[in-house]
């Protein structure tokens, strides 16, 4: 109890947000590895629209509370549901790109909002 109390708001998301993904059966972000097959859970922190060589591309950094990747749609400008605070379970193959790790296209399940 002591520890809850004296951490940080950010170390206390990160916490659940690790229970959260064991839960769900998922792996964590930071185990993941390059070309690796995966479903991971977490919420989105941002969503930005940067095109990607002359095509739209949606990027959203979906963190776990272990580590962050990159979700990104190519050929959208938005999708109904993604913004930042959302909480997704999201599968696909990992990729590495510049040091950071990337899931392109991935099936998404946009998980309830609030504590449901």
């Amino acid at each position: 109890m002591l520890d809850r109390l004296s951490s940080s708001q950010e170390d206390l998301e990160s916490e659940e947000l690790r229970e959260d993904a064991e839960t769900a059966g998922c792996i964590k972000i930071g185990d993941c590895h390059d070309r690796q097959i995966v479903t991971v859970t977490g919420t989105l922190r941002t969503v930005t629209l940067r095109p990607r060589a002359g095509v739209p591309a949606l990027e959203a950094e979906l963190f776990d509370g272990s580590a962050a990747l990159d979700v990104v749609w190519l050929g959208r400008r938005s999708i109904l549901g993604i913004e930042p605070g959302r909480k997704l379970i999201a599968s696909g193959r990992i990729s590495m790109s510049r040091g950071r790790r990337v899931l392109f296209n991935p099936k998404y399940e946009l998980r309830p909002l609030g504590r449901e």
